[in-house]
């Protein structure tokens, strides 16, 4: 969320860098001003007429010690109508105040500089190719006829029991989620990441926190009873550890990864890019969250690149790095960079993370501060987070990147995982 005194002294700038996210910020930063500027003024014309009345209260004691009841009397009722006129001023304070919070939260975060411009994914710029591109024997399937074909994934079954979306993973399909889970877990773990198991369902506060809410309704699963939400990632509960909380500097960054269910509406998601794995309501996936300190949560944005690009080489997956154009950054990123896996059966990238920093548009949401030796009222901090890994691509390039005509040869960090299972024939 951006700073109110920030948006009131910088206006042209707010309006130029929101263009580079395709946003016309312009109507909205000029209400922004007219507000705020009216805002202070009543702010001060109360302010005025509460020392005013504390200037006649005084005399009224004055005059009552001396005697004169009359002028007491005119002295109250003046006080009267001081308090009508205070009451006044804070009634118009509150409406412009929550009209500003409305309009504060419309506006998304501001693009870094290093954020290319461009209109969507056509313009993201690549910044790093990695791995092998496979040579597939003849009659290479893409993955929805491989998990079939060996009875991993039941997408049937998934719509019987729920809906399009939900599919059942089966035998190896559901023992490769598992050694995928813990390897990445694992990987975190050795990274210096605290591991932490995270609710899937969150409160309004929480989705608001870290800019699901107001922007996402859409795209969540709402249970009305409770006014509860399904979370869309587990960066939401993870980072909402540290809402109203002050940490200490010499902490940072704190590092903390999560596994968890992902449920996405993804309303209007239709046709041959949303088949088998390609696009779910439910998926699984391990994040890693950051909180970092303004000065160096840069450092720790290029320090969750280098470790995602890791788990990929690892798994000995052809990759590509993208760095995202304004056009096709989320609400809340100040730059993000998204990892894309070679699907070689249907010859396309996948999407299978994207690692962004929020910089302080997350916090100040949050009201997530930390405390610097020799500066004394606590600062804003950075947070930032990653897929690492999103599951339902990395499984649909696993399957069709290593298939042969013995079957579907296991990627050798998985092997371990997999009770030494080398090859699913």
């Amino acid at each position: 969320m951006l700073n109110l005194k920030f948006i009131q002294d910088n206006p042209e700038l707010v309006i130029e860098k929101l263009a580079v996210k395709r946003f016309d910020a312009r109507s909205i930063v000029e209400e922004v001003i007219e507000l705020y500027k009216r805002r202070n003024e009543v702010q001060n014309d109360s302010e005025t007429q509460k020392a005013e009345m504390n200037r006649i209260s005084k005399e009224i004691g004055q005059l009552i010690m001396e005697g004169k009841s009359a002028e007491a009397n005119l002295a109250k009722a003046q006080t009267v109508l001081l308090k009508e006129q205070i009451k006044n001023f804070e009634d118009q304070f509150n409406g412009i105040d929550s009209t500003l919070a409305q309009l504060q939260v419309m506006l998304p975060n501001l693009p870094s500089s290093l954020v290319p411009a461009g209109k969507g994914a056509d313009d993201n710029v690549i910044v790093a190719t990695g791995g092998t591109m496979p040579d597939l024997p003849l009659g290479a399937k893409p993955h929805w006829e491989l998990a079939a074909q060996y009875d991993l994934i039941d997408f049937e079954l998934g719509v019987k029991i729920t809906g399009a979306g939900f599919p059942v993973y089966k035998g190896f399909g559901a023992r490769i989620q598992r050694a995928l889970i813990n390897f990445f877990l694992d990987q975190a773990r050795e990274q210096g990441y605290l591991e932490v198991q995270p609710p899937y369902l969150v409160n309004e506060a929480s989705g608001f926190g870290t800019g699901q809410l107001p922007d996402k309704e859409g795209q969540m699963y709402h249970d009305s009873t409770d006014n509860l939400y399904l979370i869309p990632t587990a960066e939401v509960p993870v980072t909402n550890i540290f809402r109203d909380v002050i940490v200490e500097a010499k902490d940072l960054p704190i590092k903390t990864t999560a596994y968890s269910a992902c449920f996405r509406r993804e309303a209007g998601s239709y046709g041959k890019d949303v088949r088998g794995l390609n696009r779910l309501h439910q998926f699984d996936k391990v994040e890693i969250v950051q909180v970092a300190h303004p000065d160096k949560s840069y450092d720790s944005l290029q320090d969750m690149v280098d470790y995602v690009q890791t788990l990929v080489e690892k798994l000995g997956l052809p990759y590509r790095i993208l760095r995202l154009c304004g056009g096709d950054m989320s609400f809340t990123s100040a730059l993000t960079y998204d990892f894309e896996v070679w699907s070689a059966a249907q010859e396309r990238w996948l999407e299978v993370s994207s690692v962004s920093n929020f910089e302080s548009f997350q916090a100040t949401r949050l009201k997530l501060r930390f405390r610097e030796e020799g500066v004394s009222k606590p600062q804003v901090a950075h947070t930032l987070n990653g897929s690492a890994l999103a599951l339902p691509r990395i499984v649909a390039a696993i399957l069709e990147n290593y298939q042969t005509p013995d079957g579907i040869i296991i990627p050798k960090v998985l092997v371990p995982y997999m009770g030494g299972c080398e090859i699913i024939r």
